[in-house]
């Protein structure tokens, strides 16, 4: 999805990476202290997130929405930061980010009740949305990751458990079946409709 900056040369730490800027508007991910720029998503995967969006607005006040702006530090061997492109805080993380001036759920703040990866084409998309965010999301605490692929139009909702995801897939008029959603209104088919 995006290309690591030439510049700076050195891995950054979290604190390095809150207080960089370029002079542009380009967006990063901190991946292992290295900036990954987020380029624009397709017209397909912004469509997608706003339904998400709207159909989670059903369910939880704005307050608690998120949509491609609020960043998740991740533990790991270097620094890591996410931008998820849905999110739902709790109640504790809504209120850790009251009053502050980024949108930047730090290790030391309780994680967001959910986060939402559409995935982009390609297989290194593929592997990040599927591997890595899978391990650091689940590192974080977060009840339930979803994992919704335009390619094979099935949704894998990673639901915390005891430590763990465990993972299940949605395709077709199936409805997700979600501990934090439970009367989430569309099917698979209409999510990618």
């Amino acid at each position: 999805m995006g290309q690591a900056v030439s510049s700076p040369p050195t891995h950054l730490t979290f604190e390095d990476y809150l207080a960089y800027d370029d002079g542009t508007d380009t967006r990063y991910e901190l991946v292992d202290g290295v900036l990954v720029e987020m380029p624009p998503e397709s017209f397909e995967n912004n469509t997608i997130a706003r339904k998400l969006l709207l159909e989670l607005a059903k369910h939880f006040p704005v307050a608690l929405l998120g949509h491609k702006d609020t960043e998740i530090e991740i533990t790991g061997r270097r620094a890591r930061c996410r931008i998820p492109d849905v999110l739902v805080h709790t109640e504790d993380s809504a209120a850790a980010l009251a009053g502050a001036p980024r949108a930047t759920i730090t290790r030391d703040m309780p994680p967001p009740a959910l986060v939402v990866e559409v995935v982009s084409p390609g297989q290194a998309n593929r592997e990040r949305d599927y591997r890595y965010k899978h391990t650091e999301y689940a590192a974080r605490g977060i009840g339930e990751y979803w994992i919704v692929d335009p390619e094979t139009r099935q949704v894998t909702l990673c639901r915390w458990v005891s430590g763990q995801y465990e993972d299940q897939v949605y395709s077709g008029d199936e409805k997700l079946q979600s501990d934090l959603v439970p009367e989430f209104g569309l099917t698979t088919a209409e999510i990618f409709a």
